[in-house]
């Protein structure tokens, strides 16, 4: 590397522009994001230190430097065909206004001496005035800008001590169409930067080439009429007498009226081609009107159909949903549902996290999400009093949706996957019976659904529908467990939340779950013992060993996981004898215990009587609890 270079790391990430030392010593370290850069440069005065009189390609008063001299380049791109089909004005009025803008451009080439660069093999910027001499002569750039900046007539007027009026210093200004690079590069940032309107930069690119191919065809044109040999032969010779001796400005009328018609292909035939020369040059000219078009109206179609896109999928998505409703025949409700869910899905495409977030690391979305929803996650029930480490996790790992009024996030009898949390808007929990749905609660932002069912491990009880736009955080039970599991202490937190919550429900509520109020009614008869105890007991609930639960099962002697329990249905009789003992058919759910003491004796407790074998539906004996799955019925006596 060498001594004193600018080195720059250029990609999606920040670009790092870092100095160095003869020793390696890192000087100076500047961060600016390269996938940002505005249009006339975003890099605050003194922010990247250069070497003494080099200039940094992102400075600001650099940038304003470049957007000026576009001005002049527009300029020169009218003036030098012009100047070819009136070479009167060339040696005339605009010879001044041509030394000036030359004269500019001259300082460009200098200064362009003293620009550091980006090297594209190693992305270091450099700033060695050696190095930026020997790329900038070597390129193409060099010459070209300095053809194009000479001035030839006055060179020639200086050397011979008169004016030349010959065509070849007309065609020598067409060099100065070189600088168009200039306002294609201009474009190119302006496109990129996302301050400025992309449809409107497109648009004004489009009018911008096609003015300049009107202009140019229209000079040239011109230019054949005044260099055929018989005048009245031609295009303008045919319509206007003695048209080189009228006013300038009456043949670029002519000239721009035939060049504008010719491109529309309107085809008046005021003016057409008298000779061999012209119609040459019309073939040449429709020929390249055809791609021209064909430009335009692409990119105009492109333009308004990116602007029209979505419209055209939410029209098409929501008539393949009717179709679906109706060649299914589903309920008008439902088919409504579907409807307002893509609706809605449309409506909040910016707001959608996942789409917006995928492409991003993991780290900013992890942020961004704990910005979002960490104050909601907190206020919840069942996270209250956990570790700030544990809700940054959760709150990583938690996926946002919205939902339209009306729409059923949860139904009834469910099978429990995930639990929700309500970050804004509000939802009705409802339940189905005798043919009606009752409303049993309201929940709003920090209130959860879905935990009764995730929790024990059962169907889920509750309709949870939406009552107005709504947007709501989930995570799956899985990824729950397996994330609450390495913290002990805030699992018993969180049981224990859990239960206060479930004893503060409504009687209503209650009254839907009955097994809850069984397992309430044993957890209040153990509250005689200790406080130790209680909160063991409660930790139960979520213990790796045996499935734990809160029917009073021994706590595990070492530190235990979180785990969700296995629920069972027992019976206190023969399977056999089910049709003919109508008072004991009914079972009691349960959870199951660590071992088959455990749930002898707890089956005792239930139905009064001490039972010594376990059998399953098929009457097989129960050997081994862990052979055992959730919701299996077991029948003890």
């Amino acid at each position: 590397m060498s001594t004193e270079t600018e080195s720059a790391t250029r990609s999606p990430a920040p670009l790092l522009v870092r100095r160095y030392s003869s020793n390696g010593e890192i000087k100076n370290l500047a961060s600016i994001s390269s996938s940002l850069l505005p249009a006339f440069g975003t890099v605050a005065e003194g922010s990247v230190q250069l070497r003494k009189y080099i200039i940094a390609p992102y400075d600001r008063r650099y940038r304003l430097w470049q957007t000026f001299l576009v001005v002049l380049v527009i300029y020169s791109a009218w003036s030098s065909p012009f100047e070819l089909a009136f070479k009167k004005v060339a040696t005339g009025a605009l010879l001044p206004v041509d030394l000036v803008v030359d004269a500019f451009f001259a300082m460009d080439i200098v200064m362009t001496f003293f620009v550091a660069y980006l090297d594209k093999s190693t992305y270091l910027l450099v700033d060695h005035p050696k190095k930026i001499a020997s790329r900038y002569v070597t390129k193409l750039w060099f010459p070209m800008d300095v053809a194009s900046t000479l001035p030839y007539q006055v060179i020639y007027r200086i050397l011979t001590g008169k004016m030349h009026h010959g065509e070849v210093f007309g065609f020598l200004n067409l060099l100065r169409l070189w600088r168009l690079r200039r306002v294609s590069e201009l474009f190119t940032r302006l496109e990129k930067d996302t301050r400025f309107s992309y449809f409107w930069t497109r648009y004004c690119k489009l009018i911008a080439v096609t003015l300049f191919a009107v202009h140019s065809a229209g000079c040239f044109y011109y230019w054949l009429a005044t260099h055929y040999p018989n005048k009245s032969k031609t295009w303008i010779g045919s319509a206007l007498d003695d048209f080189e001796n009228r006013s300038i400005w009456v043949g670029y009328t002519y000239s721009m009226y035939w060049s504008i018609v010719t491109l529309a292909t309107v085809g008046y035939g005021d003016l057409h081609s008298q000779n061999n020369g012209e119609k040459v040059f019309n073939i040449c000219y429709m020929l390249f009107n055809i791609g021209l078009t064909a430009y335009i109206i692409g990119n105009m179609t492109n333009l308004i159909v990116h602007s029209a896109i979505r419209t055209f999928v939410m029209r098409d998505a929501i008539n393949e949903i009717l179709r679906y409703a109706s060649k299914n025949r589903l309920p008008e409700s439902l088919k409504e549902q579907m409807v307002a869910h893509v609706q809605l899905k449309f409506k909040t495409t910016e707001l959608q996290q996942e789409e917006v977030l995928e492409d991003l690391p993991k780290a900013i979305r992890s942020s961004i999400a704990q910005h979002l929803f960490q104050g909601v996650v907190e206020n919840s029930y069942l996270l209250k009093g956990v570790s700030q480490d544990l809700i940054i996790q959760l709150v990583a790992e938690m996926k946002a949706e919205y939902f339209p009024p009306k729409v059923d996030i949860i139904l009834q009898n469910e099978i429990p996957t995930d639990f929700y949390i309500i970050a804004s808007g509000a939802v009705d929990l409802l339940i189905y019976k005798n043919g009606t749905e009752q409303v049993l609660s309201k929940l709003g932002p920090s209130d959860m659904a879905g935990e009764i069912g995730v929790i024990f491990n059962v169907p889920q009880p509750f309709i949870v529908r939406s009552k107005r736009l709504s947007q709501v955080i989930r995570i799956s039970h899985q990824h729950f467990k397996q994330i609450v599991q390495p913290h002990i202490e805030d699992g018993k937190t969180i049981i224990s939340n859990f239960i206060q919550y479930l004893k503060g429900l409504k009687r209503e509520i209650l009254d839907e779950i009955p097994f809850i109020t069984e397992e309430l009614d044993d957890l209040n008869n153990k509250e005689t013992a200790s406080g130790e105890k209680i909160r063991d007991h409660e930790a139960s609930v979520l213990s790796c060993d045996g499935d734990a639960n809160l029917e009073g099962t021994a706590t595990p002697s070492h530190p235990c996981s979180i785990r969700l329990p296995m629920r069972l249905v027992i019976y206190g009789h023969h399977p056999n004898e089910a049709n003919n003992m109508e008072g004991s058919k009914m079972g009691k759910f349960i959870h199951l215990p660590d071992s088959m003491e455990n749930l002898l004796r707890l089956a005792e407790k239930k139905f009064g009587k001490r039972g010594s074998k376990v059998l399953m539906a098929d009457g097989s004996e129960v050997e081994d609890l862990n052979a055992l799955r959730d919701d299996d019925h077991l029948f003890i006596f």
